[in-house]
């Protein structure tokens, strides 16, 4: 069953992610994970706190998905297009309400401008477009490795963002079978 504190970020996953953050209640959450209302701020100084660290959760989530395709990669080319896989697998992962999209960037989208949420958010992104970077090192040189890398964010972003509009993965695999077309001309 897990902790108190597992089971509350567990619960706010599901419902920051198919609610919204503004949308969910402390109730909501407590009454979801199955623990008094004191629990929480046990475990968590305040909302804000448990939303920081459901954002960390979504990366991290995302990582371990990252890690375990690129493990299984046999060339550079796999490592990179390993990227895309991670986004595919969250994509068709139980999502319970349905696909919405990157639940980092729905979370982010609630904050305004310079809130320590969306710079949370910013960093993970960008930690995901030094890693397609490095695996583009290996087949280009530094400049056109990060150059690219930043084009395949936009590419990973955008198609994310049409995946969740319309609840299914095909814009991502899309989005894959181009990157592959250009690192099949590198």
């Amino acid at each position: 069953m897990g902790t108190a504190r597992e089971r509350l970020l567990d619960a706010a996953s599901t419902r920051f992610y198919e609610d919204g953050v503004n949308a969910t209640g402390i109730d909501a959450i407590t009454a979801e994970a199955g623990v008094a209302k004191k629990s929480l701020y046990n475990n968590f100084r305040s909302k804000s706190d448990l939303v920081s660290a459901y954002i960390d959760a979504r990366h991290e989530e995302w990582l371990d998905l990252h890690r375990a395709r690129a493990s299984s990669a046999a060339t550079s080319v796999e490592r990179v297009l390993s990227v895309f896989d991670a986004y595919l697998d969250h994509a068709n992962a139980d999502h319970g309400g349905g696909f919405r999209g990157c639940g980092s960037l729905n979370t982010a989208a609630e904050f305004p401008a310079g809130a320590p949420e969306r710079d949370a958010v910013r960093l993970h992104k960008e930690q995901v477009e030094q890693i397609l970077a490095e695996g583009l090192a290996e087949l280009t040189d530094a400049d056109g490795a990060q150059e690219l890398a930043e084009h395949f964010s936009y590419l990973l972003e955008g198609a994310v963002a049409r995946a969740g509009l319309e609840g299914d993965p095909v814009r991502l695999e899309r989005a894959r079978g181009i990157a592959a077309s250009m690192l099949g001309a590198l």
